[in-house]
Formats: C-alpha cells, structure tokens, sequence
C-alpha cells in the first residue's frame, strides 16, 4: 500500500477517464487494494471488457472478488503476462495502477515495468498514480508520457501518468 488512505473519487476519475472504454477488449488494474479506482473501472467498463485485478493482500483480494464476480482476480502483478495466458487473453488495452512503484525492490519494479509493456497492445495505455515524480525517467524508457496531471483533492496530493506503449526498436 501506498497510502492510509484510499484514493479520492478525483483521483479515480482522472485514472479511468483517459481510458477508450468504447473499444476496451481487456483491461487490468495492479494494485486495486480497496477498490476506489476498481468500481470507477467497472462504472465505464463494457459489457464485453474482461477486468484483471491484481491485489497481493488476501482479505483485499477477496472483498474484490465478492464485490465484482465479473473480474478475475489474482495476487502478483508481477506475473502479469502468465495471468492474462490463463485467461487466454492476448494483450491488454489499459493497464491501470496504484502500485507505489518507488517504495518497491528495483528488480521487482524493473520486473512490473517490464510485464506491463509485454502485456499491453501496440499504442496501449498504462496508466498510474504516484505521490512523485521520480517514476518519470524510468517510465519514459519504455512509454511516451502523454501527460503528468497532478490531483491535489486526494490524500496525499498524487500525479496521474497518461503512458503510450512505445514502439519496440530492434
């Protein structure tokens, strides 16, 4: 967890609007913890979209499955790629996050990163919050960083990353 406290209705908002709901074929959120970003999700998820949650803490993760039977849940986004195989999914068109990216290990960051650009589509979105900046230069090797909005109507104040999947360059 990055915070005591869930993330504001305005933090949400922001995360899930930048999403094409219309076309979204399959979409997951890394870290869905207490749900605020989750329901947001749901409310503009269509009724073909296939949700992923990926949640480590167990009591979390099983109020989320009651709460929306409709998403398949699991415990470690950090096997992203292997989830959605089990899933038969091929790629994602949005990956969402509130994984606090820079209180984790490197190797398990560099290892996230990594599975978040094999598991999105060409030209998808990932889309995170953090409490800083000091994501920009790592998520910048692998994304085009479309914009940084910063939400001050959350606890604490928190920046929303509106990421492109580069190209891959051979």
């Amino acid at each position: 967890m990055g915070s005591i406290l869930p993330s504001s209705r305005f933090l949400a908002y922001k995360m899930v609007n930048h999403a094409p709901w219309l076309e979204a074929k399959a979409v997951a959120e890394l870290g869905s913890g207490t749900g605020a970003i989750t329901r947001y999700i749901f409310n503009q998820a269509q009724d073909f979209t296939k949700v992923l949650l990926f949640e480590k803490d167990e009591t979390m993760r099983t109020n989320l499955k009651k709460t929306y039977p409709g998403a398949s849940c699991y415990p470690n986004a950090a096997h992203l790629v292997e989830s959605m195989n089990q899933e038969n999914i091929q790629q994602l068109d949005c990956i969402f996050s509130g994984l606090p990216f820079f209180n984790l290990k490197p190797e398990l960051r560099n290892t996230l990163v990594d599975q978040i650009y094999e598991a999105l589509k060409p030209q998808g979105l990932f889309i995170a919050f953090q409490y800083s900046l000091q994501m920009k230069n790592t998520l910048s090797e692998r994304f085009i960083i479309e914009k940084i909005d910063l939400v001050p109507l959350n606890i604490p104040p928190a920046f929303v990353y509106v990421c492109r999947k580069k190209e891959a360059i051979y």
